[in-house]
């Protein structure tokens, strides 16, 4: 284990990330329909901000301010061109920030998925895909990252891509899904075909895992999923604060601090050993985390039963990747 996530990993035994990027950005006046990435040329204070904010609420992780840092994704704002740009000093101030932080804060270079449908669904070949993870992988490694932090994709063969981009730029990375459409990811993947992805890569992840997804539960139920496949890979479980209501223009989580508290301790207990919050996490969500990972005693694998009475019901009848039914939504109550 040569890479500084997983020698981190190994000293403290479990580690926590951070929250929600695009969350905390909006809190600071982020608009609707802007590329979060310009900010990082256009407002570094508010990006320094954003990494000192999750480090100070207890994040051992930090991820850059670049997921969609990919020419596909930064197309749509007319900066395709400036890849190598936006990446490197999004991978600039995290490292900036970290380097000050006291003590020792590992900083991935976030990578989004493109956007585009892989062949041969769509029209994004398997070279075009490994293209931009490359050039954005090669622009984060510039800036310092420690690892590339490949997160809520949902095809194989974009994994597939972001794998052999990572193994071409030679760093680590971490690669997560999002499951999304009953226990399923938005292509139809289960937690059992992610397993078997990673055993038939060349490089695979040092780390793997669910990130974003539907609440709280549903990330928990997943997590017990992949331990029960693969319980010697690290995993990841990065979920969101809760279900998420529009209202007022915007979208709005419903998790507070502490159901926040009872998933990370949760995931850590289903399996998990990098623990953070995806969407509607903010620092808030974060320290009473931290808190309660340091303070709680490990306890033993959660039942279904247990996850639903505690954070509230499961989205869906199934996890997608076996037949037996578990607690519906509505079932259990949410502790708040």
């Amino acid at each position: 284990m040569t890479d500084a996530l997983s020698r981190l990993l190994v000293d403290r035994g479990w580690l926590m990330a951070d929250g929600a990027t695009g969350t905390s950005l909006f809190n600071m006046g982020l608009r609707q329909g802007d590329a979060p990435e310009l900010w990082n040329a256009d407002c570094p204070d508010l990006i320094r901000t954003l990494h000192r904010n999750a480090i100070a609420a207890g994040s051992d992780i930090i991820l850059s301010n670049t997921f969609g840092g990919t020419a596909a994704r930064l197309k749509l704002f007319g900066a395709q061109a400036r890849v190598r740009e936006l990446n490197r000093r999004g991978a600039e101030l995290g490292r900036e920030v970290a380097d000050a932080a006291g003590r020792r804060v590992i900083v991935a270079g976030s990578v989004g998925p493109t956007g585009e449908i892989m062949a041969p669904m769509g029209m994004l070949s398997h070279a075009q895909a490994v293209e931009m993870f490359h050039e954005q992988a090669e622009a984060l490694k510039e800036g310092g990252v420690d690892v590339l932090w490949v997160e809520t994709i949902s095809s194989a063969e974009e994994y597939r891509a972001a794998a052999e981009a990572a193994l071409l730029a030679a760093m680590p990375w971490v690669g997560t899904m999002s499951f999304d459409t009953a226990g399923r990811t938005m292509m139809g993947l289960t937690t059992a075909d992610m397993v078997a992805l990673l055993a038939r890569l060349d490089n695979p992840p040092v780390a793997f895992g669910a990130n974003c997804g539907v609440g709280a539960s549903d990330l928990v139920r997943t997590i017990l999923g992949f331990s029960a496949l693969a319980p010697e890979i690290p995993i990841v479980a990065k979920g969101n604060a809760g279900i998420p209501k529009y209202a007022d223009g915007h979208l709005h989580y419903d998790g507070t601090p502490a159901l926040m508290a009872d998933y990370a301790c949760l995931a850590r207990d289903a399996g998990a050993v990098i623990i953070g919050g995806c969407c509607g996490t903010t620092p808030e969500h974060l320290r009473a985390m931290r808190h309660a990972l340091e303070t709680r005693a490990p306890g033993p694998r959660p039942t279904l039963e247990g996850v639903a009475a505690t954070l509230g019901g499961f989205s869906s009848a199934s996890d997608g990747a076996r037949e037996d039914a578990s607690p519906g939504r509505g079932r259990g109550r949410r502790r708040s």
